[in-house]
């Protein structure tokens, strides 16, 4: 189902004295607001993902995050925190008139979206939490188990640059490249909108809220957990997940058990990108939870 669509408008948002950029896709009367990963990224890899949407009666609408895209980039490293990006978020929602929405977060726009659905919980209609996790000390154990697969001896490596601080030797990115590759997207050719979104990564705010690379996690994030605050969270939620994600089944499980209201989808032959590595299954599964949440 997946296909490329220009937006059909675009819009300042001015968010603390910022301005965001935002983007929209179709007039229908539901809206899905997009939070796209990273942290640092331009949202180009998940807006024209979920563009297609517009096609089905849904008004899609995607925003680069501060400090991304074409949105403002001040170099201010107190400004990356997550709590500044969920009023940012809940910013757009308003400028933009959006109502109710059903918001998409994928990978860090979904720690992003669960912070939001536990600050804002009269903005939403459903919460869909795509490639994600809610407890960051857990992740850390599954990253450790994911990267044991490459032997004790790459381990050992790896963890002797991270202790010296050389991370950009070719010997630890070749295997952060092999990791990526099993557990990022496990296309031979990485689609289009995601290296345009990886080509103008900011790593300000990546490595100020995550750390160095998508398997080391040193960040003002690196302890943050929110498992326990998941049973607030009365809207009935989509949990997606990839077969080998770097964000595990098992950090998916952890969010299914916690919620009131879940359904948990784990696309067999895809890793942390079901809807460019699997969408024939991925769609369909999407489709299904929001036409079944729509509004009458």
């Amino acid at each position: 189902m997946w296909q490329e669509f220009a937006p059909d408008f675009q819009h300042d948002v001015t968010v603390d004295g910022y301005t965001v950029k935002a983007y929209g896709f179709g007039e229908g009367d539901e809206t899905v607001l997009c939070l796209n990963g990273g942290p640092g990224l331009p949202c180009d890899y998940l807006r024209e993902a979920h563009s297609c949407l517009k096609t089905q009666g849904y008004r899609v609408v995607a925003f680069d995050q501060l400090g991304t895209g074409a949105s403002d980039r001040p170099d201010d490293p107190s400004l990356w925190t997550i709590g500044r990006y969920v009023a940012e978020t809940e910013a757009v929602r308003q400028a933009l008139g959006l109502g109710k929405v059903h918001l998409l977060g994928h990978s860090w726009g979904g720690w992003l979206a669960i912070d939001y659905a536990l600050t804002h919980p009269e903005a939403l209609k459903t919460l869909i939490l795509e490639d994600t996790v809610a407890d960051m000390p857990h992740l850390a154990g599954e990253l450790e188990r994911l990267r044991g697969a490459l032997g004790p001896e790459t381990v050992a490596m790896m963890q002797r640059h991270e202790a010296e601080g050389t991370l950009d030797h070719p010997e630890y990115q070749a295997a952060i490249t092999i990791l990526n590759y099993r557990h990022v997207c496990r296309l031979a050719e990485w689609p289009a909108p995601v290296m345009r979104s990886l080509g103008d990564w900011n790593m300000g705010p990546y490595t100020t809220m995550q750390g160095p690379n998508e398997f080391l996690y040193t960040g003002n994030l690196k302890d943050w957990n929110r498992v326990p605050d998941l049973p607030r969270i009365a809207v009935p939620v989509l949990i997606t997940t990839g077969q080998h994600d770097e964000l595990t089944p098992a950090c998916a499980m952890r969010m299914k058990l916690a919620l009131r209201d879940a359904e948990l989808h784990v696309f067999a032959n895809s890793s942390h990108m079901p809807f460019y590595e699997e969408p024939g299954a991925y769609y369909p599964v999407l489709l299904d939870f929001l036409k079944r949440n729509r509004e009458e």
